[in-house]
């Protein structure tokens, strides 16, 4: 292999544990390493509801996708932070409602790089889906960069969906959010979930992912991931756990991670 793929290959890093990677695991995914799945079975032994957790991040996405596609009329998606593809990816969820839709994938992990131009393919004629190389903490890379297809003179759906854990610093986090949000025009929407430190098995186990080698978790309080959506009015339910938004069983049972959509006005 020679190229650019092969400059992204050279930095996996097989060896050590990766977010991505391990996330990627818990979903029952194929693109991840011995040391990512021990990593991943280390923090299960502690908290198995990890699993569930990541399935029903994915839920989540799906239904604040299709909330913000079919019903919120929104048909540009800024997706930071975006992972590991694995099903059900932003892209697939807006054009299905939406074939026109717009998505930008921003993500600086080498291995979400190389997976870039199977996603690239599998979108609609009508619409487009581009990845960005970048930081979540450069917003105005991101923003420079996404500007190339997104119209930032119409709304916007920015997620983080899970990634704000890996900054350590509170204020860091809210001012990410704070500039990527103050660049969206009126009626754009932040879509933003995190996991919290709402019982001591998930305490448990972010202690154990940093132990085995993982990049440390922060969990923080909904309070805190509260005061992310700062200006910006969240959509019914609000702030929940993410089985309990808009469910589409009746029947789910909270998890240690919250999450909400909110418009901004």
């Amino acid at each position: 292999m020679a190229g650019p793929d092969a400059e992204l290959t050279a930095k996996l890093q097989p060896d050590v544990p990766h977010a991505a990677r391990i996330w990627n695991y818990w979903m029952g995914g194929k693109d991840n390493f011995q040391s990512d799945r021990a990593a991943g079975d280390a923090v299960a032994e502690v908290y198995p509801e990890i699993v569930l957790m990541a399935q029903q991040s994915r839920l989540f996405l799906v239904r604040a996708v299709r909330y913000l596609a079919a019903e919120a009329g929104i048909r540009q998606f800024l997706d930071i932070g975006t992972g590991l593809p694995t099903m059900q990816n932003t892209h697939a969820v807006a054009q299905g409602v939406a074939p026109d839709s717009r998505i930008v994938y921003v993500d600086n992990d080498p291995m979400v790089l190389v997976h870039a131009r199977a996603l690239l393919a599998s979108t609609t004629s009508e619409g487009v889906t581009t990845y960005v190389p970048a930081d979540y903490h450069d917003p105005e890379k991101i923003l420079a960069e996404a500007a190339q297809t997104l119209d930032f003179d119409q709304p916007v759906a920015v997620m983080f969906m899970g990634v704000m854990g890996y900054e350590p610093d509170l204020s860091v986090v809210r001012s990410i959010v704070e500039r990527t949000m103050d660049a969206m025009p009126s009626g754009s929407y932040l879509v933003f979930w995190d996991g919290t430190d709402t019982s001591p098995a998930v305490v448990s186990g972010a202690e154990r992912l940093a132990q085995s080698g993982g990049v440390p978790y922060i969990l923080r309080s909904p309070a805190d991931l509260d005061s992310c959506f700062s200006g910006l009015s969240k959509v019914e339910p609000g702030l929940v756990p993410i089985p309990l938004w808009r469910p589409d069983e009746p029947d789910v049972t909270a998890i240690d991670a919250y999450g909400a959509v909110a418009r901004k006005p």
